[in-house]
């Protein structure tokens, strides 16, 4: 059995604590979080503490805060021969600040403490500063996903990036439509069968095969319509998409 501490009490802390306690390869021996209030839920599951001083013995401490904090956290964390990881996508092992073993379990996924996630489905990218230890991090992984990966600090850097375009990005652009079903009093799922189609498509299709629109037809006569009716922001993004897309299938304006 995997003897975990988890250090974190916001929204990757509480998926990956939610899991790891119903799990039958590793037992969550403690959490921390500077507020203990954020994690007095946890009381009657396991161990909790606000004291950094008062770490339980663990094979495994999950460092699951701040991309900003992750430093100076770590840098308190001086077991030897116990392994050391943050949950960061955007984070380099070498940042970790600990005398112990390091590593990196990185969930790919974008949380919320108000959605369920089924965790069996998100990939999780692990890397580790030795092999013996990569090896522990992949007995983890398999406990709670089907889908890991062996990945190093530059690569996982350009995933954190590509997870932004596709996630963040593309919600901001759900946002936006939203914006425009509200001043025209359209209700917005109405768009929900389109959003749901053009997720399902590029499981059969690259994006560049799925891509549809005035944009890739080169249809100017649609795009200068739209961008008559769309207010000054709106209008960038929709202006910068329009050109990327255009330049991506060989066509000009």
């Amino acid at each position: 059995m995997i003897k975990i501490v988890i250090l974190g009490g916001g929204n990757i802390a509480y998926h990956l604590t939610s899991q790891l306690l119903k799990n039958k390869t590793a037992r969550v021996v403690q959490v921390y979080n500077r507020s203990i209030e954020k994690i007095q839920y946890l009381d009657d599951k396991t161990s909790i503490t606000d004291k950094l001083t008062e770490l339980k013995d663990a094979d495994i401490y999950i460092i699951a805060v701040t991309d900003d904090a992750i430093s100076s956290v770590s840098s308190e964390l001086n077991f030897k021969n116990k392994l050391v990881v943050h949950t960061s996508g955007s984070v380099a092992i070498d940042e970790l600040k600990s005398n112990s073993n390091k590593g990196v379990f990185y969930l790919l996924q974008s949380f919320s403490k108000e959605q369920k996630i089924d965790l069996f489905q998100v990939p999780i990218c692990i890397e580790a500063s030795t092999e013996k230890d990569l090896e522990l991090l992949e007995v983890l992984a398999k406990s709670i996903s089907k889908k890991y990966y062996k990945i190093n600090s530059k690569q996982r850097k350009s995933l954190h990036v590509a997870a932004v375009f596709v996630n963040n990005f593309v919600n901001h652009l759900y946002y936006i439509g939203n914006e425009i079903c509200e001043e025209n009093k359209i209700p917005f799922n109405i768009l929900q069968p389109l959003i749901q189609e053009t997720a399902n498509k590029i499981e059969a299709l690259s994006p560049f095969e799925a891509q549809t629109g005035p944009a890739k037809r080169n249809d100017v006569k649609t795009i200068k319509k739209h961008k008559a009716m769309l207010a000054h922001n709106q209008h960038e993004i929709y202006t910068l998409l329009t050109k990327s897309i255009t330049k991506t299938y060989g066509k000009k304006l």
